[in-house]
């Protein structure tokens, strides 16, 4: 009878320690999970606004955390919502103006303050000046973005999008997801 008991006990055992751990995993997948939603959301790249960075079609990972705690610096990559526009569209673009600063696109160039813009990760000649072609200054709550694809992009230069105010910045695009041949963090 002992035998007979102690092998019930070790089936037990064993039963209850995969039972354990299958509950500890699908905890931690929910915790996680929720955390994700949480911190994290997600966009689809429309249009070639952002070429070559980010293609049409792409899905990117946005992390809503930063903006948080600090401030979105020149050249991070935002996700934001334009003010004003009655839908869910989220646009992804490049911040290269500071509240406070005057922005002005002239000969082609993107000037800060009276001064060109130095370290731009773009070169070409912006041929659209918009609502920059002449100076413009930026609220205490406002950000120039341009998208990379500079003149092939909806940006501050138009006023559907305009200036963005801080308000409306969901967060900073921290990864490309889908196609996962194209996954990257940013």
């Amino acid at each position: 009878m002992n035998v007979v008991f102690r092998k019930r006990y070790k089936e037990n055992t064993l039963l209850q320690r995969a039972a354990k751990m299958a509950a500890d995993t699908v905890l931690v997948i929910c915790v996680a999970y929720m955390l994700m939603s949480l911190i994290c959301t997600r966009a689809h790249i429309i249009g070639n606004s952002m070429n070559s960075l980010l293609q049409n079609g792409q899905t990117v990972l946005i992390n809503k955390l930063p903006y948080a705690f600090s401030s979105p610096k020149r050249f991070d990559i935002i996700a934001f919502e334009a003010a004003g526009v009655n839908s869910s569209r989220v646009y992804v673009k490049r911040v290269i103006g500071l509240p406070g600063e005057t922005v002005q696109i002239k000969d082609g160039k993107v000037f800060i303050n009276g001064k060109q813009l130095e370290n731009d990760v773009v070169t070409d000649d912006i041929l659209t000046p918009g609502l920059v072609s002449d100076p413009v200054i930026l609220g205490f709550d406002e950000y120039f973005v341009l998208g990379d694809n500079r003149n092939n992009s909806e940006d501050s230069r138009f006023s559907n999008i305009a200036m963005v105010k801080e308000e409306n910045i969901i967060g900073s695009v921290w990864a490309i997801i889908s196609p996962i041949r194209a996954f990257k963090f940013i």
